[in-house]
């Protein structure tokens, strides 16, 4: 690496060090809109690539971290990194760690078809998680880990730049927005979160882990999902 590279390099994990925590700022046009203080990124010479590669070591060098201290591996996102729809899931559970990639097991399986459902292949979106460690016994993550997180997370969208948000799971909800409601009261309307100065829109919904143990909510799942190819067509989205 050269000397150039090296200093972008450190500049760009020092920018993220220093990031101060978002403030929201309710816009009253139109509702459900959260805007945030600018995440700058100077190093805007650094491809997808290589940002997510910087942020992922710096995700892997935090201290002082239960979640980190109890997990074996960062899982911090996988996919079509160009994908303009980006889902973000809650935690990484046995299956991710052990795979190191986002959504598998009999979560991924219900997944695939829940997107198959609406004519978009997995392969073709990019996935992460609010959170990139393991809880302990995939119990849910506090609020100030939840907070914590979220810097990476924001930064993590800022690189990806997807077209469309999907919020999976309350955890992925409070990282993103600060909303701390029942997913049941939030998910299914569109929402827009303004990161760095772009506008992204975003739409809340039942994790698949939570699915499986609670089936009888896949119908309003369906409805969310419905709401996400209507949203795709609106756009002209190519996916």
């Amino acid at each position: 690496m050269s000397k150039k590279s090296s200093f972008q390099s450190m500049s760009y994990r020092e920018e993220l060090i220093n990031s101060i925590e978002p403030n929201f700022i309710f816009s009253k046009k139109p509702l459900n809109r959260f805007k945030f203080n600018e995440i700058k990124n100077k190093n805007k010479s650094l491809n997808k690539i290589e940002q997510i590669n910087e942020l992922k070591k710096l995700i892997d060098s935090i201290q002082n971290c239960n979640l980190k201290k109890n997990s074996k591996t960062l899982i911090l996102g996988d996919g079509n990194i160009d994908s303009p729809i980006m889902i973000i899931g809650e935690a990484p559970g046995a299956e991710e760690e052990k795979a190191g990639k986002t959504f598998q097991g009999e979560t991924g399986a219900l997944l695939e078809k829940m997107l198959l459902a609406i004519d978009i292949k997995k392969k073709s979106i990019y996935s992460s998680y609010a959170v990139n460690f393991r809880p302990p016994e995939d119990r849910k993550p506090t609020s100030q880990e939840i907070k914590r997180y979220s810097v990476f997370l924001k930064n993590h969208i800022s690189i990806i730049n997807p077209k469309i948000i999907i919020l999976m799971g309350s955890t992925a909800m409070e990282s993103l927005t600060g909303i701390k409601n029942k997913i049941s009261s939030e998910r299914g309307s569109w929402k827009e979160v303004i990161l760095n100065n772009k506008t992204y829109p975003l739409i809340i919904t039942f994790n698949p882990s939570y699915l499986i143990r609670f089936p009888e909510n896949k119908k309003y799942s369906w409805l969310d999902l419905k709401e996400i190819r209507k949203k795709i067509d609106e756009l002209k989205i190519i996916i």
